[in-house]
């Protein structure tokens, strides 16, 4: 396996696939990179020279921010929002959808697993005994 911003990318896979398991990296990044490199896109990382992966590897460190600075800026943009108490803010510390979402049904990736409320169920049409 090729090792590009520490993460091990597959090596029989295109080199355009490839480069998107770097975070940060998106399908539109890798193709500028390997135009910048002049490298095809369809050729498989085990063809590529040593030559080559490391002028990927190059361009990657010199001019992109990906891996652990990326994570480390958002990381850091999000406890900003959180500090200072924005909406956006408070959505994440209350870990709920934070650009606009309904809530009310569909939220359940971000809101976890339900959660059963004591007295909630059979209401309508029930009379108490």
């Amino acid at each position: 396996m090729a090792r590009i911003a520490g993460v091990d990318i597959p090596r029989n896979k295109q080199v355009w696939v490839s480069l998107q398991y770097i975070y940060g990296i998106g399908s539109v990044l890798s193709q500028q990179i390997l135009a910048q490199a002049e490298i095809s896109p369809e050729t498989k990382v085990n063809e590529l020279t040593e030559e080559e992966v490391n002028h990927l590897r190059e361009i990657i460190d010199k001019q992109y921010r990906v891996e652990g600075d990326l994570r480390r800026e958002v990381n850091l943009n999000v406890k900003r929002l959180v500090e200072i108490g924005s909406y956006r803010g408070i959505r994440h510390r209350h870990n709920l959808p934070s650009k606009g979402q309904r809530t009310r049904t569909n939220a359940r990736s971000r809101r976890g697993t339900r959660r059963t409320v004591a007295g909630r169920g059979q209401r309508r049409g029930m009379t108490k005994k």
